[in-house]
């Protein structure tokens, strides 16, 4: 009897294990998904990973840009809900701020994806961080950060963004996703959010050759739908594309693929630690990309 009942306490401790082994990563992520053809790209990548559970996905907006829509979050939004049709996927999205923060006063963006923000952090416990990848400006998380400040150590933020030279320590915002909210980035670097960036200076590796990816994805009906943003897309006739996004996702999904280093930024940039992806394996992110896309089949 004693060595059947542990037999069973055995049986029990292996079933508990390989469970909590396999328990799904949560993650919220936002995205300006209608700016250019990576999003959509970098999206369906994480949208279809089996060990990874998306609890919202916000549109956030990029009405800086001289090539905006007139509803740029609206635009993301609307192609949310279209990928998540297409992926036959049922996940919660939230409409974002609708510009950047503003300039005085209240500054936040009220929005559904900035308290989905809040109350997802508020949720947590003590010692648990909400993962957020963002894709874009950083509209909605800095103006969830400023409602609630007590969620900025709560946070766990992926990012593209920023150009920064790793042999002078030099920290530049002039690249697409700063200058779409200035405020957001300076209000999220005086802050204690946990930041692991990659730069644009980095992620320009990600690049996709058209002929290739057609070839790779045609007939299949999640790549159809990526050639047909490809094509449709403002600056349509690309040959050649930086998947931006890809990179930041890949971060999130295998950091051993990844070269991260710490940081101390100026303190006209928050004199705080920030974590910044330095290199990776472009090569391995593109070829799981096709492979994984292939494969997928909706639920």
């Amino acid at each position: 009897m004693l060595n059947q009942a542990r037999k069973l306490t055995f049986l029990l401790a292996l079933v508990t294990s390989t469970v909590v082994s396999q328990e799904k990563t949560k993650v919220l992520l936002d995205a300006d998904t209608a700016n250019e053809v990576d999003d959509a790209f970098a999206l369906g990548l994480i949208l279809m990973d089996p060990m990874v559970e998306v609890t919202a996905l916000n549109a956030t907006q990029w009405q800086a840009s001289h090539w905006s829509t007139t509803n740029s979050m609206e635009d993301s939004h609307r192609l949310n809900q279209t990928l998540l049709g297409v992926m036959g996927l049922g996940i919660k999205t939230n409409r974002g701020g609708v510009a950047r923060m503003y300039d005085w006063g209240d500054q936040a963006q009220h929005s559904a994806a900035a308290y989905e923000i809040i109350n997802q952090a508020l949720a947590l416990k003590d010692a648990e961080k909400l993962n957020v990848i963002a894709l874009g400006a950083l509209t909605n998380v800095a103006s969830a950060v400023f409602i609630e400040p007590s969620i900025a150590k709560k946070i766990k933020l992926f990012w593209l963004g920023t150009t920064y030279d790793f042999e002078k320590g030099v920290l530049r915002r002039d690249d697409f996703n700063c200058m779409m909210d200035q405020y957001a980035l300076s209000h999220l670097l005086f802050s204690e959010v946990e930041m692991h960036i990659i730069p644009v200076s980095v992620a320009n590796q990600m690049t996709f050759d058209y002929k290739e990816t057609r070839l790779k994805f045609e007939n299949h009906f999640l790549g159809d739908y990526l050639l047909k943003i490809w094509d449709d897309h403002i600056d349509s006739g690309r040959t050649r594309r930086t998947i931006w996004d890809l990179s930041i996702v890949n971060a999130f999904l295998h950091p051993e693929w990844m070269e991260e280093v710490e940081i101390t930024t100026s303190k006209d940039n928050g004199d705080r630690k920030i974590f910044y992806y330095k290199d990776f394996d472009a090569a391995q992110m593109r070829e799981d990309f096709f492979t994984k896309i292939n494969d997928y089949e909706r639920p």
